[in-house]
């Protein structure tokens, strides 16, 4: 493996596989610092540029935050581009599946508020993550959480708010409803849908709120527990494509109470719900929920 890295790092092991390369440990040779090489796939199938590793290369260069994860460098060879990134030993993920230490109320808090901080420097500098989910939050040995694979993010301009995007994005678990309705028009709001949807599994013991195994099962439950979408409180939702497509039996939701299996605190429950709202529009944006009593 000592060929994806030029010489002044030391291949340690793999750490990971995807459909946009491979992840590997190193160590820099002259610093002993670790890091991660991120070997992309530059041509897809067809012979062209993946659009995800040029915009997870572009998003990247961008951010200068201390809740987004650094890129340390870009090397090229043949096969193509390799990222240089901070080594970051857990996801929430892991966490959420280390039974023999439970995140407490205090870590929630925490790693809420680092992922709403990343978030809120990505939407004020226009770019859409547009894949948030406990295994793309990472956690330094410090304790940092940082947002990585930006191999869906998007730039995003308010003033063309009507251009179309893909509804291919987001981890079904954590796609908004507005996606689910086959929305091209959406906003960097589905991201914070997906942040509501990572607090509320922390909350639960790392049980996800909505796990729908299809498109249509994930509104199903979706719809089961918040209630049907009125048109009073979210009148866009008939111009959405797949809204009339889609038909489900009435629900007039469940208390957000019944969906936690331990007591929760008042504070914790009126944020979940600010951010899990059907109209994008009535959600907090990342600012406004970094200011949350919740927080305070």
């Amino acid at each position: 493996m000592e060929n994806y890295a030029p010489s002044k790092y030391k291949i340690l092991s793999q750490i990971g596989e995807g459909v946009h390369g491979i992840v590997l440990k190193a160590k820099n040779k002259e610093t002993n610092q670790l890091v991660a090489i991120k070997k992309l796939i530059l041509k897809n199938k067809f012979g062209g540029v993946q659009l995800s590793t040029l915009r997870e290369i572009m998003s990247l260069k961008k951010c200068d935050c201390k809740y987004i994860l650094k890129l340390i460098e870009i090397f090229y060879d043949i096969s193509g581009p390799s990222l240089v990134l901070e080594y970051m030993p857990y996801t929430l993920h892991s966490k959420l599946r280390d039974h023999y230490n439970p995140l407490c109320r205090h870590d929630i808090k925490k790693y809420t508020h680092m992922l709403l901080k990343g978030l809120n420097y990505l939407h004020e500098n226009n770019i859409m993550h547009r894949d948030i989910k406990p295994s793309n939050l990472l956690i330094d040995s410090h304790g940092i959480l940082k947002l990585g694979d930006f191999g869906l993010s998007r730039v995003y301009f308010s003033e063309l708010e009507n251009r179309p995007y893909t509804a291919q994005v987001a981890s079904r678990y954590y796609r908004a409803p507005e996606i689910l309705y086959g929305s091209q028009r959406y906003s960097p709001m589905v991201d914070i849908w997906a942040v509501g949807c990572v607090f509320a599994e922390m909350l639960r013991g790392g049980t996800p709120l909505f796990a729908g195994s299809t498109d249509i099962e994930q509104l199903a439950l979706v719809i089961r527990s918040l209630g049907t979408p009125s048109l009073r409180n979210w009148p866009e939702i008939q111009k959405l494509p797949d809204y009339h497509k889609i038909s489900f039996p009435y629900s007039k939701g469940e208390p957000w109470e019944n969906m936690f299996p331990t007591p929760t605190m008042r504070e914790e429950i009126e944020l979940v719900d600010a951010l899990i709202q059907y109209n994008p529009k009535k959600r907090l944006t990342a600012n406004e929920a970094i200011s949350h009593h919740y927080f305070t």
